[in-house]
């Protein structure tokens, strides 16, 4: 039943279409790093929750740990927020292999930019928690300009980091994001 509320509040209120492997299910894909961009403005966030009701999917989310502060705090963990310290001192690649490790089905969504601002060139910490915990990759665009979300189908890291960061930032490269100035655009 949620199902079909997110999607009619996506279709139909907002106007929202989703491409791609939108038939993803859980039963098939238990775990997995979803990645979403370009990553522009907060209202990223409420789109990602209509986008992840919509395929069925339950997942988490990083954010930096900042951002977890009473009251925001009990709002973002309800919706499946999971605070990170980024600082270097942290390994959080490895915190993060080792959850999906010990889980028998874990998702996790993040922003591969790292940041609402204009990136060249993504982080690449999703692509190491996903070769670690040998788990896919699962990309998401938000294309604000054609009101469209194109899913990717599951991606497994390769031997060969270059190729695999080059295809990831392919599928990315020229979406534009709610603000257009912010999109994602290769180097």
């Amino acid at each position: 039943m949620k199902k079909i509320i997110y999607n009619f509040i996506l279709n139909n209120f907002i106007g929202w279409e989703i491409k791609g492997n939108s038939t993803l299910s859980k039963e098939k894909v238990k775990k997995a790093i979803l990645i979403a961009a370009p990553h522009t403005h907060w209202h990223d966030l409420f789109l990602g929750i209509l986008i992840r009701g919509t395929i069925g999917f339950k997942s988490n989310f990083i954010a930096k740990k900042e951002l977890f502060f009473f009251p925001l705090n009990i709002f973002l963990k309800l919706i499946g927020g999971f605070p990170v310290n980024r600082s270097k001192k942290n390994n959080t690649v490895n915190e993060i292999a080792n959850i999906f490790n010990q889980k028998k089905e874990f998702r996790i969504s993040l922003s591969p930019e790292g940041t609402r601002q204009k990136v060249s060139k993504f982080k690449t910490g999703f692509y190491y928690i996903a070769k670690e915990a040998n788990i896919p990759i699962i990309m998401i665009t938000m294309d604000y300009s054609n009101k469209q979300s194109l899913i990717s189908d599951p991606f497994y890291p390769t031997e060969n980091f270059k190729e695999d960061i080059k295809f990831i930032e392919s599928f990315f490269d020229g979406v534009e994001g709610k603000i257009k100035e912010f999109s994602f655009t290769k180097s």
